[in-house]
């Protein structure tokens, strides 16, 4: 009866680690015949959810039915994936078998799990779609390049070059995503410019994970970012004194920025606002959205530049004639 139970227990755990196994390899990692295997199968088929997919593609389970993952590391588990390679499996006791069964199983486990985790997250994250792309065609790339984040892997990648209008094909060792006005962009080594590089993630045409390993080495996020607004990087030094009215001073505190900026309340109930940023573009963007309400102080060119702009802009409209 013990024995039965070992070999019950060995046919559950084989075919959580090895999905698809044939009755024949069960027969032989179980040392009986398969007729025997047949019969054992009927049995288990009571209280775990097997699946025959037909001739020749062997048993597997159904839905989310596993045993219960034993406590590996990833690392060790993947060291055991390793042994049947590098080692005589003949040489060694018949029990290593059922161990590296064991192990497999959960490592198999685990990784469906996060596979799920992945799909489920990026499934829920709503990006738009560009306008010059049609609707229905604008495939989920979030997880490939998500589950490479994770795995450390390269991706192969098929990008759209706005500026040049030009597709290209790179190697990209994928860092981080960063979040930017209802985008998603990459932050990742650029194996054709050798460099790390922001790319947008709805340029993406096609994207394939690699199991190419990569190191971020001393690679540092927040000193990338540093006084970057958005994600338009520069390398200018510039110090902003902006003046907000009352009216939207409550709703300037709120806002989630990626830089710190210095905010002073004002005795009129505005707020003074101060950041020092690399690049002006995107913070001007975000600033004229407040209309009358944000005055730039300093520096004056920018205070001049934007008086110019709006001069521009009455212009465009004083002529209702034109219409």
């Amino acid at each position: 009866m013990t024995e039965k139970l070992i070999r019950l227990l060995r046919i559950l755990q084989a075919i959580q680690a090895n999905p698809g196994i044939s009755a024949k390899e069960l027969a032989l990692r179980c040392g009986t015949t398969v007729r025997t295997i047949y019969r054992d199968l009927r049995i288990l088929d009571r209280v775990a959810p097997i699946m025959n997919e037909g001739y020749g593609k062997g048993y597997r389970f159904i839905g989310e039915f596993a045993m219960y993952p034993l406590d590996f590391t990833q690392q060790e588990a993947m060291l055991f994936c390793m042994l049947p390679a590098l080692v005589d499996t003949s040489k060694l006791p018949a029990e290593f078998d059922s161990a590296f069964d064991k192990v497999i199983s959960a490592h198999t486990k685990l990784k469906t799990r996060n596979s799920e985790i992945v799909e489920n997250i990026a499934g829920i994250i709503r990006m738009g779609i560009p306008a010059y792309r049609e609707e229905g065609k604008d495939p989920n790339l979030l997880i490939p390049i998500m589950e490479a984040i994770i795995d450390g892997r390269t991706i192969e990648a098929q990008y759209h070059t706005l500026a040049d209008n030009e597709i290209t094909f790179r190697h990209i060792d994928p860092y981080y995503l960063v979040p930017r006005d209802q985008r998603f962009y990459l932050i990742g080594y650029c194996h054709l410019q050798q460099k790390v590089r922001l790319f947008r993630i709805s340029r993406f045409l096609d994207v394939t994970k690699t199991n190419a390993v990569f190191d971020m080495g001393d690679f540092n996020i927040n000193q990338y970012m540093k006084n970057t607004w958005s994600v338009d990087r520069g390398d200018e030094h510039i110090h902003f004194k902006v003046r907000f009215s009352e009216k939207v001073a409550p709703y300037i505190k709120e806002e989630e920025m990626f830089v710190r900026p210095r905010m002073t309340d004002l005795a009129d109930g505005g707020l003074l606002f101060e950041v020092t940023l690399n690049s002006s573009r995107e913070f001007l963007k975000w600033l004229y959205q407040f209309g009358p309400e944000a005055e730039v102080l300093e520096p004056r060119e920018y205070r001049k530049e934007i008086r110019k702009q709006l001069l521009a802009w009455l212009e465009r409209y004083e002529d209702e004639e034109a219409l």
